[in-house]
């Protein structure tokens, strides 16, 4: 998992609320044993029209906000099932922070485990930054999750709070396997001693 610490990043404004992970990557497109792939599919009923077509209607579409990894959507963000595959299409298209009021709660796990930094900041300061992605060309924001803000360069500044563990994990780039791997050599010597007390139970 890549490690986050600070990125400048495009920005992209999804202005609305509740959007829940059958929006996020529909159920149609979870038949993937990969965690890769999905993010064609990233809201594909918003991005396309019944024939399939790119809609130019969606904001994700319009050619400015192709290179965004930084996404601001309303309160509620993630909720509905637990489907993880919400967090791979996320991370799988380029985000790499969602900022919003409020997430689901298990989709704010999901996310974290997949290297997706989830900002929470008010909504008056959420829908500022809403309104300066819509209107302000090649909008960006730097996000430190060493310092735990978000700025830009029109005097914007929050900050936001988050669980010191998560932090730790996304700041090294630990998913669950790999912090599983930082206790190797003790997991080794485990699996060891078992092993020789089944043989001498054996004898």
């Amino acid at each position: 998992m890549q490690p986050f610490k600070k990125i400048v990043a495009l920005a992209a404004p999804l202005d609305r609320t509740n959007v829940d992970t059958d929006q996020i990557i529909p159920k149609q497109f979870l038949k993937r044993i990969e965690r890769t792939g999905y993010g064609e599919f990233l809201f594909f009923d918003w991005r396309r029209t019944a024939s399939g077509d790119p809609n130019p209607d969606f904001v994700l579409n319009e050619p400015r906000y192709s290179a965004a990894q930084i996404l601001i959507a309303g309160k509620n963000f993630g909720c509905g099932s637990s489907r993880e595959h919400a967090a791979w299409a996320l991370s799988d298209f380029g985000f790499r922070c969602v900022i919003a009021p409020t997430f689901a709660d298990i989709f704010f796990s999901n996310a974290g485990k997949n290297g997706i930094l989830l900002v929470k900041l008010s909504e008056d300061q959420v829908n500022q930054l809403l309104e300066n992605a819509k209107t302000i060309a090649n909008y960006q924001l730097t996000v430190s999750l060493e310092d735990r803000t978000v700025t830009d360069n029109r005097n914007f500044n929050g900050t936001f709070e988050i669980d010191p563990f998560r932090r730790f994990c996304l700041l090294e780039g630990l998913d669950d396997i790999g912090l599983a791997l930082r206790h190797e050599a003790a997991l080794d010597k485990f699996e060891s001693a078992h092993d020789n007390a089944l043989w001498l139970r054996a004898k």
